[in-house]
């Protein structure tokens, strides 16, 4: 990957897509990296598109990915893939709940939370434990058992 890496999350609103982001901007930051995130959402209404860029590397100068320069793409949606699809690189990853065991998920709620995990196979360089203790401060403790099996079905898929 380049210096600075453009990673996209995009879905539809209350799928967790800003959930994601957060957890991911939080982990990279405690990893010691320079990281900006920006959100575009219409989550007035539940159902509309929601997306979220966040950017890392030594240095980023801004929040915004340019159009071709994603990295990687997290589809919560399938609809979703086509109208976040111009902002990936061609030969950019990308990640749909296709490539996860969804038939696993404790809850519909979860698919995020796995598909976090799928990501993050893609970050070795992000240790696993970061993003246990990152979703441990986005979640009630009730939680955190069973995104912890999510995210590692995701994880190791």
């Amino acid at each position: 990957m380049s210096q600075v890496t453009n990673i996209v999350a995009a879905g539809l609103g209350g799928q967790g897509v800003l959930k994601i982001t957060d957890i991911l901007a939080d982990v990279l930051f405690r990893a010691g990296f320079d990281v900006k995130k920006s959100e575009v959402h219409g989550m007035s209404q539940r159902g509309g598109s929601v997306s979220s860029e966040v950017r890392f590397g030594a240095k980023v100068n801004s929040p915004m990915i340019p159009a071709g320069e994603g990295d990687i793409l997290v589809v919560l949606d399938m609809t979703q893939l086509e109208v976040a699809r111009p902002v990936l690189k061609n030969d950019g990853i990308v990640i749909t709940p296709e490539n996860v065991p969804t038939d696993k998920l404790s809850s519909p709620k979860a698919l995020n939370v796995m598909l976090l995990g799928a990501l993050s196979a893609k970050l070795p360089q992000l240790e696993e434990k970061l993003f246990f203790e990152a979703m441990e401060r986005a979640f009630p403790e009730k939680l955190h058992a069973a995104n912890k099996e999510m995210f590692l079905l995701g994880r190791n898929c």
